[in-house]
């Protein structure tokens, strides 16, 4: 939740150990001790979603997990991240947006060994949308007090025997009932596609049919709901820009479009008991969704540019428990 500077600096002193994430100015100013962050300025707290550059959003690393290390992971050692967590245990990892530790970990994590068996949690940094081009988004190493654009952060925690970490998603988009989507390349920009078989510039085909690219590609992947996020279309370059990559073999819809995001949201949640010690949301549900000054829930935390449950996600809200 929201913290002072002059409170969080007070807490990295007693020696807590935290997930902090704000703005890169306020970061500075934090002295150097147990603590990873990704540069954001927006939140869901406690009175609603908000946009804040004078607080830090602070997760204190949970009871009873203990920091085992953290590290930097660049592009060529986030295979490795798999191993690295412990086991009982958990990986908290952010990437800052457009870094190509981030590009890395989109089209190649799930293909990583033992990715879906140790769990892998966290986010992707951001700024400022009116920053867009003028700042680049940031991990940060507090043990070091450095910051970096193209690595990722990590903070390596093990649990006592008999405690587990337990990763979960909320995903309020499904599959709608239109065409079916597929791809013969993977990555994120795409020129081709198969529309029900047929090959199918997807650029042309979002326009001739008014698709609203506010909704997300949506893949039923053994159950669960993975969006994929329209960036850009490009009508002259007949080019589709996207903020999670496609893969082969996975057939895609256009979502079905969501109401009320808050109502469905509660009602999603009001017969599941769930008590997460962290959690973040997606940019875009942020702003799709009019989330500013409206609550979700007891699921505070950064308003991210990607989310991490093992993989990247996308127009997801994603959350820890410790069970």
């Amino acid at each position: 939740m929201l913290r002072s500077p002059e409170i969080v600096k007070r807490e990295i002193e007693s020696g807590k150990a935290m997930f902090l994430a704000g703005d890169e100015d306020i970061l500075k100013t934090l002295p150097r001790g147990n603590w990873i962050a990704g540069t954001i300025p927006y939140f869901m707290d406690r009175a609603g979603g908000t946009v804040a550059s004078d607080k830090i959003d602070v997760t204190e690393l949970p009871h009873p997990a203990a920091l085992q290390f953290i590290r930097w992971y660049g592009e060529t050692e986030l295979a490795e991240i798999s191993a690295n967590t412990p086991d009982p245990g958990f990986t908290f990892l952010i990437l800052p947006a457009a870094s190509r530790a981030h590009l890395e970990y989109a089209q190649h994590a799930p293909d990583y060994p033992d990715i879906f068996l140790k769990p892998i949690v966290g986010w992707i940094s951001g700024v400022l949308l009116d920053d867009l081009g003028t700042k680049t988004p940031k991990a940060v190493n507090g043990k070091t007090g450095e910051f970096s654009d193209a690595k990722g952060i990590a903070m390596h925690c093990t649990l006592p025997a008999g405690k587990t970490a337990s990763i979960g998603i909320i995903n309020m988009f499904v599959p709608g009932a239109g065409d079916v989507i597929a791809f013969e390349s993977e990555g994120f920009t795409v020129d081709e596609c198969l529309v029900n078989g047929e090959k199918t510039n997807l650029a042309e085909y979002l326009l001739s049919k008014k698709i609203d690219t506010q909704l997300p590609l949506v893949a039923d992947c053994a159950g669960t709901m993975v969006n994929v996020s329209f960036q850009s279309v490009d009508e002259k370059a007949k080019r589709v820009s996207l903020y999670a990559p496609v893969f082969k073999g996975v057939q895609y819809k256009v979502a079905a479009p969501v109401g009320d995001y808050v109502r469905e949201f509660s009602n999603r949640l009001e017969n599941e008991k769930i008590t997460p010690v962290f959690s973040c949301n997606c940019i875009l549900n942020f702003l799709y969704s009019k989330l500013e000054g409206k609550k979700t829930g007891a699921f505070f935390g950064p308003i991210t540019f990607g989310e991490i449950a093992y993989q990247l996600l996308n127009q997801t809200l994603v959350y820890l428990e410790i069970k």
